[in-house]
C-alpha cells in the first residue's frame, strides 16, 4: 500500500501502529530472547533453528520500526503530525502485537512460552493484562484526539 493513498489521519495512526509493533517486538526479542534466554521465537526445533527464527523476528521488528519512523518524519515534514493519534497508534500496535503473541503464539500455536520449567500462569496473566491496558489506553487516545492541532 502506497503511503500517499492513506489519508493524513490514517497515516498518523499507521505510523504509530508500525512503530508500536516494532518497538514491542524489539523489546520482547532483546529482553526475553537475548538477555534472559527464556525462549526463542520458535522453540519446537534445535537451538540453531531457534536462533535463526530470532534473527528473522528481529529483522521484522526493525522493518516495522523504521517504516513507522519514516512515516513519522514525513508527517512532521508536512506539519500534519497529530501526537495523540500517533501515541494512540503506538499503544494499539504494541498492545495488539503483545496480545497476539500471548494468545496465538504462546497458547494456540505453542511455538514458544514466556518461560519454561516454571508456573507460567503469572507470566501469562501479566503479559496479556499489560497488552489489554495498552490497547485500552491507545483506543482512548485515538478517540480523544479530535480537534488536536497539527505539529
Amino acid at each position: 500500500m502506497e503511503v500517499k493513498s492513506l489519508g493524513l489521519s490514517s497515516r498518523n495512526l499507521w505510523s504509530g501502529i508500525l512503530f508500536g509493533v516494532g518497538f514491542v517486538a524489539f523489546i520482547d526479542e532483546m529482553v526475553f530472547h537475548q538477555l534472559l534466554h527464556w525462549h526463542h521465537f520458535y522453540d519446537k526445533s534445535t537451538t540453531a533453528v531457534g536462533l535463526v527464527s530470532d534473527g528473522l523476528f528481529h529483522a521484522f521488528s526493525w522493518f516495522a520500526t523504521v517504516a513507522g519512523l519514516f512515516m513519522f518524519a514525513d508527517l512532521r515534514r508536512r506539519q500534519t503530525l497529530r501526537l495523540k493519534k500517533w501515541w494512540g497508534g503506538f499503544l494499539l500496535g504494541g498492545g495488539v502485537f503483545q496480545l497476539y503473541d500471548g494468545i496465538i503464539q504462546h497458547k494456540l500455536m505453542r511455538i514458544h512460552q514466556i518461560r519454561y520449567d516454571v508456573n507460567v500462569l503469572p507470566y501469562d496473566v501479566a503479559w496479556n493484562l499489560l497488552a489489554a491496558a495498552m490497547i485500552l489506553a491507545g483506543t482512548l487516545l485515538v478517540l480523544r484526539q479530535k480537534g488536536e492541532r497539527h505539529l
